[in-house]
């Protein structure tokens, strides 16, 4: 794999949570290839399992684990399993999250008689839903967080890496639950980098802007290939014109995991959006 930045972390031990998926295969794929040694976890083994193929086959070194980010007993188990093929963890990655169906608006903006339109509107939105985002993204990074962090009590050069979202800044439209989820991880990173600067932990958090993967797709492709009405106006909104693409991310996730690069920065929530944050629409 081709790094657009050298960090060395050779002898280091990464955990990447969601690394099943596009954006956290990526990142894993790239940690693997910084030297780190990675543990894969995810929902879907399978998935992580590809990826972890995919490093080991390149000649790095890396393994996939069962893991629910929302249950405590899960990550303890993960974590002693993590600690017998690898040792401590000195890197973790908390890139699990996402959005879910039942926790968006059908419309932009409610309208008069949209409450008998059969529309899912504001009033509609499932509790249930709501809880299962704030807890996927939010719990889902304090879990892993609580259990992984204590392998770098005492160390030096750990860090901490969350992924935040262009939504964090300004919530989109129709995904207030996650909008506000996102906003609560970067707000966290910052609690996390106080909470952890005496200890030698850095913690910081990538904000990527508009990337097409798997869990998006449906909202920014129609069936026949064609992008949707939502997608014209998200690179509408972009100054660069297009979606981002996912080895795009690894050059702001490398440079701040470099201890030497990067030894002065803590809580900080770097954008990586092609301009989507500095432009007003005018």
């Amino acid at each position: 794999m081709k790094l657009p930045i050298q960090t060395d972390l050779g002898g280091k031990v990464a955990v990447v949570t969601g690394a099943g998926g596009v954006l956290c295969g990526m990142f894993a794929k790239a940690l693997a290839a910084s030297g780190a040694k990675v543990a894969l976890l995810d929902l879907n083994l399978d998935a992580a399992r590809k990826i972890a193929d995919v490093i080991t086959e390149e000649g790095g070194t890396a393994k996939e684990y069962l893991c629910n980010v929302l249950d405590r007993a899960s990550m303890e188990a993960c974590h002693e399993a993590v600690f017998s093929d690898f040792g401590a963890c000195d890197i973790l990655i908390n890139g699990a999250g996402g959005n879910n169906p039942r926790a968006s608006t059908d419309k932009e903006y409610y309208e008069s008689g949209d409450l008998d339109a059969g529309i899912k509107t504001f009033f509609d939105l499932d509790k249930g839903g709501v809880e299962f985002v704030f807890n996927l993204n939010f719990i889902g990074t304090l879990l892993p967080t609580q259990i992984f962090a204590k392998d770098m009590l005492g160390k030096t050069g750990c860090n901490i890496l969350n992924i935040s979202s262009m939504n964090a800044y300004t919530p989109l439209t129709k995904i207030p639950a996650y909008s506000g989820a996102k906003a609560a991880i970067s707000n966290f990173t910052q609690w996390l980098a106080v909470h952890f600067s005496k200890a030698g932990i850095r913690v910081n958090a990538i904000a990527p802007g508009f990337f097409s993967t798997n869990q998006n797709k449906a909202l920014l492709w129609n069936e026949d290939g064609t992008p949707t009405a939502r997608t014209g106006k998200i690179l509408a909104a972009t100054p660069m014109g297009r979606f981002g693409e996912a080895e795009e991310l690894i050059g702001g996730l490398l440079f701040l995991l470099n201890n030497e690069a990067a030894s002065f920065i803590t809580g900080v929530v770097l954008p990586i959006d092609g301009g989507f944050s500095a432009y007003s629409g005018v």
